[in-house]
């Protein structure tokens, strides 16, 4: 009995270490199978990036293109005897570009550079002269193109300060400066005289014309320089529209010089041009600020007229020609409103003593600069013998801009730049 229970206990003992050999194998072959499940899932995924402790490179998307055309206006760009002194190289050519390089940066942001060239520019062959009758070397052209003025009005009072030899080779000048929108004012033929000079930007079509009311000496033909008339100027506005301009710019040569008081003549002149669907009127010839004013025309249009922007570059005397600005407008392609953004002040510096400028030795004028009124000093303006402060010209400059309701600011170079 005692065997066969031994029999019995070996034999269960026998089927456990089988179920048991059986189970081992059975939990092997399942951890056997998830490892391979594993390998082959981490085959099949990407691999994931190295840690990277340090701050990440953030890339900032490019600014988005301004939608509204802009535009920059200048006043009097003028080559006085002292202006050509400094300019003047060793090698006996001529560089302006450095005078007024204070401006460069927000030229060159800007679409439309209108500029005022408002003397002769036919270069040494034709001999160089200041005041009282001005013929510039042709790189006073050359400089004003490489500043980035494309917009030029070069009909003045002293267009026929000589010759039609003299314009000829202004005009030539102003052909051979690259990028340029239109140049009108002065012109070689009749042909010329009576062309309507247009340009596109930004999907808009541009028409610009260019006007002197008067002249100094009598001109010697009829197509040289384009003298105002009411005439002329209907036709020549009522044939730009014809021709599918939407903006009209007329720069107009006028006003009583040294006066910052619109006169009669320049009120008659611009509700006329605002009767007949002009745009945008740019004067200039009194060489100082003039009030801004918006007008209606006969047909509901608005006309933004600028009676006189003052003077660019320039080495004249009196503070009112020498602290100016230059003017910044919005042109909106869709509605084609013009609105004035605001009016960057300069101050065009030169230097001499109390003797030279008392005896008002014009030629003896030296350091001829022009800077940012924000960059300048007290002392800066009392080596040009001005009796005046930065802040009286501040408030001037406000108040002549806005005497005629406007509310245009004062601005510094940065809140212009982008």
């Amino acid at each position: 009995m005692y065997q066969d229970f031994q029999r019995a206990r070996q034999t269960r003992e026998s089927l456990w270490h089988r179920r048991r050999k059986t189970i081992i194998t059975v939990f092997i072959l399942i951890i056997v199978g998830l490892v391979a499940l594993l390998v082959l899932r981490a085959r099949h995924q990407p691999a994931k990036p190295a840690v990277n402790n340090t701050t990440p490179t953030v890339v900032k998307s490019p600014p988005k293109a301004d939608p509204d055309i802009s535009m920059l206006l200048t006043g009097d760009w003028i080559a006085h005897d002292s202006l050509n002194a400094a300019a003047k190289k060793a090698d006996g050519s001529y560089d302006y570009l450095p005078l007024v390089k204070a401006y460069q940066p927000l030229f060159k942001q800007t679409d439309i550079k209108f500029c005022n060239d408002s003397i002769l520019n036919g270069g040494q062959a034709l001999g160089i002269s200041g005041y009282p009758k001005f013929n510039s070397p042709t790189e006073f052209v050359t400089s004003m193109g490489q500043l980035g003025c494309n917009l030029v009005n070069t009909a003045s009072n002293h267009s026929f300060d000589f010759t039609q030899a003299n314009i000829d080779a202004s005009v030539d000048a102003w052909a051979s400066v690259p990028n340029m929108l239109a140049v009108a004012g002065e012109n070689k033929t009749q042909a010329e005289h009576d062309q309507i000079h247009y340009f596109s930007e930004k999907g808009v079509k541009f028409a610009f014309l260019a006007y002197t009311a008067y002249s100094n000496t009598t001109p010697q033909n009829s197509y040289g320089v384009n003298v105002y008339s009411q005439a002329v100027a209907a036709a020549q506005i009522k044939e730009a529209r014809t021709n599918g301009a939407q903006i009209v710019i007329v720069s107009m040569r006028w006003g009583v010089e040294y006066s910052p008081t619109i006169s009669a003549a320049q009120t008659t002149a611009a509700q006329f041009l605002a009767d007949q669907g002009a745009n945008l009127v740019l004067g200039h010839g009194p060489h100082v600020l003039q009030p801004v004013q918006e007008l209606t025309g006969t047909s509901g249009n608005k006309t933004l007229v600028w009676y006189s922007l003052g003077n660019f570059v320039n080495t004249q005397e009196p503070p009112e020609t020498l602290f100016n600005g230059v003017a910044f407008l919005k042109i909106d392609p869709k509605t084609l409103a013009i609105t004035t953004t605001g009016f960057v002040p300069f101050y065009m510096h030169f230097e001499w003593t109390p003797a030279q400028a008392k005896a008002d030795d014009t030629n003896a004028r030296t350091a001829v600069q022009m800077y940012l009124l924000e960059n300048t000093t007290q002392q800066m303006i009392n080596a040009q013998q001005l009796t005046t402060t930065v802040e009286a010209q501040k408030q001037r400059l406000t108040t002549t801009l806005n005497a005629r309701g406007q509310n245009i600011p004062l601005l510094t170079s940065t809140q212009i730049l982008k």
